[in-house]
């Protein structure tokens, strides 16, 4: 805005824009002039009236006696810029912010040699790689981590904002990364556990990935998903993968089946609050993450502001003002000029 003194405080536009807040003293301006009228009145019929000789009567006509309006000219102008004053001018902003609440998920991908398996194409690994990076994208303002597992697990990547650079952690990791064979299922729900434990305001999930039941690691994984959970941590799990039924050939020439036991991923995801799903081919991979896309949606929040601003100053300047050049033409050489 403009400094106090900047006539464009009375213009048009500037006055349209404020928001009265006490608009019924707008309404008193109008009849200013109205106590000037009554107040001469009074004074007229309480002069005694004198009759002027011509030689005075032109003295009075000349342009000075004008000035004697001076003094109720700027009173009218105080008192009017005192009730706009009063009638308490400003401008509103009014504003909704919509800010979004998001996640903290840590996804966990299996990379035991068995995720190798080309019953994905090209394999469950990179299968499981590729819709983990559409997931990533398909995220708003969640921070995201990775851990990897085989016989170990290990954190690569913490929680972050920087997709791109997430990305480009996913896409580098391979079986060779950890040499120690088996799935350790229990090391990686702990090692996430410890990157999310202490963080605060977001909701938080763990996706696992992975083809097989824990078979090395110290940590049970059912005792890490309810630690999880105890953290109020949603665990998803996913297994990846046809589910392999080779046959054994046992001494005395019989063939038996075996069955790939995947009952601790079920479990993990039951004792971890989440689901558990199946992914046996690109198609229902896909639609896995879809569908933890649609538990686990960004939750907005809207935060509405109202910034008032007054202005009633600088009317009471202007004010002043005025009412400071009234007694300046009451007190001074104009008046006494007049009356002499």
């Amino acid at each position: 805005m403009e400094q106090w003194f900047s006539p464009s405080w009375f213009g048009w536009n500037t006055l349209k824009l404020f928001h009265w807040v006490h608009p019924y003293f707008l309404y008193a301006i109008p009849f200013i002039p109205l106590l000037f009228v009554i107040r001469n009145e009074l004074n007229r019929r309480s002069r005694q009236l004198l009759v002027l000789s011509s030689e005075t009567k032109d003295i009075t006509d000349d342009w000075v006696v004008y000035l004697r309006y001076l003094m109720p000219f700027f009173m009218g102008l105080s008192i009017a810029l005192i009730l706009i004053a009063l009638a308490r001018p400003q401008v509103v902003s009014e504003r909704t912010d919509r800010f979004s609440e998001g996640l903290d998920i840590m996804l966990l991908v299996d990379v035991s040699d068995s995720m190798l398996e080309k019953d994905l194409h090209p394999n469950r690994l990179e299968a499981a790689k590729r819709v983990a990076g559409e997931f990533i994208y398909s995220r708003v303002n969640d921070r995201i981590g990775l851990v990897v597992f085989a016989g170990e697990a290990y954190s690569i990547c913490p929680l972050t904002n920087d997709y791109d650079l997430l990305k480009g952690y996913l896409q580098e990791i391979n079986p060779k990364m950890i040499g120690t064979p088996g799935t350790a299922i229990g090391s990686a729900i702990a090692v996430a556990i410890n990157r999310m434990r202490d963080t605060e305001g977001n909701s938080k999930v763990i996706i696992l990935i992975s083809d097989g039941d824990n078979t090395s690691g110290n940590l049970d994984p059912e005792t890490t998903a309810r630690l999880a959970r105890a953290y109020g941590i949603t665990i998803y799990t996913t297994a990846v993968g046809q589910i392999q039924k080779p046959e054994i050939i046992d001494s005395l020439g019989l063939a038996t089946v075996y069955t790939a036991n995947i009952s601790d991923l079920k479990s993990i995801a039951e004792s971890g609050g989440g689901q558990y799903f199946v992914a046996n081919n690109m198609e229902s991979l896909q639609s896995v993450f879809s569908s933890i896309n649609t538990l686990e949606k960004v939750q907005f929040k809207d935060i509405f502001s109202r910034e008032v601003k007054d202005y009633y100053q600088v009317y009471l300047h202007w004010a002043i003002l005025f009412l400071l050049l009234a007694f300046i033409s009451k007190s001074t050489f104009i008046s006494n000029m007049l009356e002499d």
